[in-house]
């Protein structure tokens, strides 16, 4: 008899294969510490690949001028030779085959701190940002070593698998949202949002050009998805300017390690502070708002924002922030900026301390363009359905169709696909998920964009209908059901079948229970 043929094993991808030996590495340390300790040693890889990759492609450039052995090695340490190609300055003492070469030592814990330090002092862009501490007791410094040795295996130059960039951000867009769904606690993950849900925002709010601004800032995946959407349409990073505040400072960190690993210059303000009570950018009005704040974050208040000109609609309750949030986001708009954000799904009927009232209002003064319901489980750190809103100023026009009066409402709450037990995540490709919910939303805000009304999914509803809610903003009360499918069986044949099955399900539950009472009794004897 012929042999069936075995299923072929998967493959473990690149970031996968890396992440494993990782957290095998890990030990008694924490998610939460440990991913600074990780993440920080990608960062001097990367940037010491950089600079080894320039200085050999200087040396060859030097040589093939002409230039004279001691002119050579005069040029090789002229930091505007880096600087001028976008790279760090490493220090003898920080570049990794120094690193490597100490890992098995005792003392590879102080020989990195030493090499954060030489990097941060000759580097000003990156002072404060490095992580330090790998000299402390508490970390295992033969795991620290294996860990070392397993990051030296990726190369992070041009020539490497596929590419610096590509390889580089897989490698740390993975680790993050793997650290995300390791940590436990209340905040646990909070420095991550979700690719699928960033790029969701992303590509319906299509950041091409001007300033991208968010004010919780997490890791920086905003910004990274914004620039990775203008490259995919043929435009430059420089097309956009970056702005940004966080307020947990190793967060603050995080993104600064995020954004300069991918050659992403960005204004994330000198450091770490809240943008409620200490707003880094109090002048600046953005083209693009692209954000994902805390939920529900109830201790926010403070007494001196009780007069604050961004409650323009109204102040928010000292229980809640996320209408804080909201105007905030509003307030930093240009005259013709939109902003794409998350909330939890309450924000969209509460009406607890004046939400109703300040939610109203900005459907009165035209600042609502879209709400999409999202469906459930896209979080690590939250079971909490959430909505994406969009609000956008000049909607007359803004570059375009008008569309005063009018509110798209999208129920995208089925869709998604399971990734694990925990998590689901919007499929990616042509004619998946996200694409779905942005091509509804751009046919519906575009110019001769050919929108219709598709039952149980999508509702153009006018200003009168909303107020008919009182201004509740939930997909699902005006979207309606989907339209049933029409199979073409007559209705008599169709009981008569379903009859015939439920029978003969119930002799089948009949025949179980007989041979369980046959085996039981078995058993008695």
């Amino acid at each position: 008899m012929a042999r069936s043929a075995a299923k072929p094993k998967q493959q473990k991808t690149l970031e996968q294969t890396l992440w494993d030996t990782a957290d095998k590495l890990r030990g008694n340390q924490e998610p939460s510490e440990y991913k600074h300790v990780v993440l920080g040693l990608v960062f001097l890889k990367y940037i010491s690949d950089r600079f080894e990759e320039r200085r050999k492609t200087l040396e060859e450039e030097l040589v093939a001028d002409g230039i004279k052995p001691e002119r050579v090695i005069s040029f090789l340490e002229d930091r505007d030779e880096y600087k001028s190609q976008n790279v760090f300055w490493v220090p003898e003492l920080a570049r990794w085959g120094y690193i490597q070469s100490v890992a098995k030592q005792t003392e590879i814990g102080q020989q990195i701190d030493q090499a954060m330090d030489l990097i941060e002092k000759e580097n000003p862009s990156l002072r404060g940002v490095l992580p330090r501490n790998y000299g402390r007791d508490g970390l295992d410094k033969r795991r620290l070593g294996e860990l070392v040795d397993l990051i030296g295996s990726i190369g992070f130059t041009t020539t490497d698998d596929h590419g610096a960039d590509d390889v580089l951000g897989r490698v740390y867009e993975y680790f993050l949202g793997q650290f995300a769904g390791k940590e436990s606690g209340k905040d646990a993950g909070a420095f991550y949002t979700p690719r699928s849900v960033v790029k969701t925002l992303v590509e319906m709010l299509e950041p091409y050009k001007g300033r991208v601004y968010d004010p919780a800032a997490g890791s920086g995946g905003m910004f990274v998805q914004s620039a990775e959407f203008v490259n995919a349409h043929g435009g430059k990073r420089t097309d956009i300017s970056v702005y940004g505040q966080e307020f947990t400072d190793t967060t603050w960190k995080l993104a600064k390690m995020n954004l300069a690993l991918r050659g992403i210059e960005a204004d994330l303000g000198s450091h770490s502070a809240d943008s409620f009570t200490e707003d880094l950018h109090p002048d600046l009005r953005a083209d693009f708002v692209i954000a994902n704040p805390p939920f529900n974050v109830s201790d926010w208040w403070d007494a001196k924002l009780a007069d604050d000109p961004r409650w323009k609609y109204g102040t928010p309750p000292q229980g809640n922030a996320n209408f804080a949030w909201v105007q905030h986001f509003i307030y930093h708009l240009a005259p013709h900026g939109s902003a794409g954000f998350v909330l939890a799904n309450g924000s969209l009927s509460s009406k607890s301390g004046g939400e109703g009232a300040i939610r109203r209002k900005l459907v009165e003064a035209d600042l609502v363009d879209c709400i999409v319901a999202m469906p459930d489980k896209l979080f690590f750190n939250t079971g909490i359905p959430v909505a994406l809103w969009f609000v956008s100023k000049s909607r007359h026009g803004n570059g375009h169709r008008e569309r005063h009066g009018e509110v798209l409402f999208i129920d995208a709450r089925k869709l998604g696909t399971m990734e694990s037990r925990r998590l689901r995540v919007l499929t990616d490709e042509d004619d998946g998920d996200i694409a779905k919910i942005a091509s509804t939303y751009h046919a519906w805000r575009n110019h001769d964009g050919g929108y219709e009304d598709v039952p149980g999914f999508a509702k153009a509803a006018k200003l009168d209908e909303i107020e008919k809610h009182d201004f509740v903003l939930t997909p699902g009360r005006y979207v309606g059901a989907a339209e049933a499918e029409i199979d073409g069986e007559p209705i008599d044949e169709k009981i008569e079948r379903l009859t015939k099955e439920l029978f003969a399900e119930f002799d089948r539950g009949r025949e179980l229970e007989d041979e369980v009472r046959r085996r039981l009794g078995g058993l008695a004897v």
